[in-house]
């Protein structure tokens, strides 16, 4: 193909592009299905010569070079039928059943939605040797360092919250030097509101081998929260590059975590414990995982803070939630004690749950799973099989591993009963799936 040939693409979405004629396998990012668009040679989209009706202005001056977002050129509407499109699509690479060609999707307000986000900290040098902090993410398909003015996809709060952190170090602050000291040994920043944003959780992930000065965190984080009277709490927590955190935490102040509220159910987030980021539609999430569903037993594997297995403990007798992350698991368990002794909590990995309850005479009429982006997995889904609870609703993140867990499942017998789109991540690739499935009692 010459530099600036001339291709037609028809394709379904972002990121699987493809061109008509000899080059039918070059991918374009940023290209939406029947443009016409100038391609180079390494698959770079050049210029869109004839839009699509569906490509926007991207709201973002960082668009397209940032690694955070992929859709913003494209309609909101559209772009959940993208998404609807992706998953239809790995299921049927997989070979999954679905008695249907299309299913309801959720969407909401498609910007300032993230309750979470983490970023990059880094000082900009001069020519004259000085530099200011900025913060950033990463350029898109690398590691190297873009610093941002502005992220629409994050809860408005944030932002200017990091902007006052990194002004106390400025050299005409009071408390310049201890800001100085643990902006400069963080490699990033998380910040998480809660429902209100009312109160925010920050956490510096600084070299394992800081030593901090006496004081400084806490000189430093009051001086935040004279700025930032939302800002809660604060850690300073170790984190190795190669391997992530270590676990250690080098200094606290303020509060371990927040309250966060959803519908009528009040959870407790410790600092660092995972939950779900899109506060418009978490309750929308929650409620379609467990409106309706009552019986004896149910089982919440890779439960989290318990975001469904709380709910769910109103309408069955017995909750039993499964969660491996030892922050998350605490709060899980001191949760749980206010629900009654019949319901528990268990602090180990899903499989391993699942192996020992192979043993056990206990079946529960539904089992609820939340697995990472890597899915449930071949082993759980077998261990699955072999318990044989009537009822499944499986959240997934990810349409890849959704489908090779759901192949396996069908495999054993299951069926697809009903599934629902839910956009917990707009302007990006990322897709939340919601499937309920039921054993057949014939298999």
């Amino acid at each position: 193909m010459n530099e600036n040939q001339v291709v037609r693409l028809r394709v379904p979405l972002y990121g699987g592009s493809t061109a008509d004629g000899p080059d039918s396998a070059l991918a374009v990012p940023f290209a939406l299905r029947g443009e016409l668009a100038e391609v180079s040679p390494t698959g770079a989209l050049v210029r869109i010569l004839e839009p699509a009706p569906e490509r926007i202005e991207p709201r973002c001056p960082h668009f397209g070079t940032c690694g955070g977002c992929q859709y913003q050129m494209i309609e909101e509407a559209e772009q959940v039928n993208v998404k609807l499109g992706l998953v239809l699509e790995e299921l049927h690479k997989a070979g999954v059943a679905v008695p249907f060609t299309s299913f309801p999707k959720h969407a909401a307000e498609p910007y300032g939605y993230r309750n979470r986000i983490r970023v990059r900290i880094q000082r900009i040098r001069q020519p004259d040797g000085e530099g200011a902090f900025r913060f950033g993410y990463n350029i898109r398909s690398s590691t190297d360092f873009l610093p941002v003015t502005t992220c629409p996809i994050s809860a408005p709060n944030l932002l200017p919250t990091i902007e006052a952190l990194l002004a106390l170090a400025a050299p005409s602050e009071p408390d310049a030097r201890d800001t100085d000291f643990w902006l400069s040994a963080a490699a990033e920043l998380e910040l998480f509101t809660n429902d209100d944003l009312s109160k925010i959780q920050l956490t510096l992930f600084v070299a394992p081998r800081t030593k901090a000065l006496q004081g400084s965190f806490t000189r430093m984080m009051n001086a935040l929260q004279q700025r930032v009277p939302a800002v809660s709490g604060a850690a300073a927590a170790a984190f190795d590059p190669r391997t992530g955190p270590t676990g250690r935490i080098l200094a606290e102040h303020g509060a371990a975590g927040l309250n966060y509220r959803v519908g009528d159910q009040t959870y407790w987030v410790s600092r660092g414990a995972f939950f779900q980021v899109n506060r418009f539609l978490v309750e929308t999430l929650a409620n379609l995982v467990t409106a309706g569903r009552s019986g004896t037993i149910v089982w919440d594997l890779f439960a989290g803070v318990g975001l469904f297995s709380r709910i769910l403990a109103r309408s069955f007798a017995q909750v039993t939630a499964v969660e491996s992350n030892a922050v998350a698991s605490a709060d899980l368990t001191l949760s749980f004690k206010k629900l009654g002794p019949q319901h528990r909590a268990v602090a180990e990995t899903t499989v391993a749950f699942l192996q020992k309850a192979i043993t056990q005479r206990e079946r529960p009429d539904l089992v609820v799973l939340d697995p990472p982006r890597a899915g449930a997995g071949l082993e759980v889904c077998a261990l699955l099989a072999r318990i044989a609870a009537p009822r499944i609703v499986y959240v997934s993140c990810d349409p890849t591993t959704l489908a090779r867990d759901l192949a396996a499942l069908q495999t054993a017998g299951y069926r697809i009963d009903a599934m629902h789109l839910v956009d917990l991540f707009p302007q990006t690739f990322h897709i939340e799936t919601i499937v309920m499935l039921t054993r057949d009692v014939t298999h």
